[in-house]
Formats: C-alpha cells, sequence, structure tokens
C-alpha cells in the first residue's frame, strides 16, 4: 500500500436521528458537534436519518421518511406538468 494517501480513521459517534440511539465506531467522518460518550471521553457526534436501528430491513416495520419535503418536491415537480398536459387536452 501506498503510504499517506489513505484516510485518517478516528472514533465517531453516530446518533439516529428517527430513534435516538447511539453507536461508537470508527470513520472517516468529521463533525464540530461533541458527545461525552460513557467511557468518559469526548467524541466528534454524527446525526444521521437512517441506521440499522430505524432501517426497515433491519427493523421489519415499514416507515415513511420524510425528512427533507421530498413528497411535495417530488408533487411540485411533476405535478404541474400533469396539470399542464390536462389543461391542454380541453
Amino acid at each position: 500500500m501506498k503510504p499517506g494517501i489513505h484516510p485518517d480513521y478516528h472514533p465517531v459517534v453516530f446518533q439516529d436521528n428517527n430513534t435516538g440511539k447511539r453507536f461508537l465506531t470508527r470513520s472517516t467522518a468529521t463533525s464540530d458537534r461533541t458527545v461525552e460518550w460513557e467511557d468518559g471521553n469526548t467524541y466528534p457526534l454524527l446525526v444521521v436519518d437512517v441506521t440499522s436501528d430505524s432501517h426497515p430491513f433491519w427493523t421489519g416495520a415499514q416507515r415513511l421518511l420524510d425528512t427533507a419535503g421530498r413528497v411535495e418536491k417530488f408533487e411540485r415537480r411533476y405535478g404541474k406538468r400533469r396539470r399542464a398536459t390536462q389543461g391542454e387536452e380541453n
């Protein structure tokens, strides 16, 4: 392996935005937010929308996740075209 081309892995705490569950792992990601872990050390905190604690594949439960307004964005984008084409037919 070439030296100096691989990213630096360091301990990071990930938090599931839906369930609040946190877990400590190693990652190359960084964050300005920090959290004190059970061992008394402070680690960067990354809040994510989906983890294995909330993903339907792992939980068996189906959930609707629309945290960024994706449905409204879709309706705005494609709903107008449908209404425009319907108006042309009349």
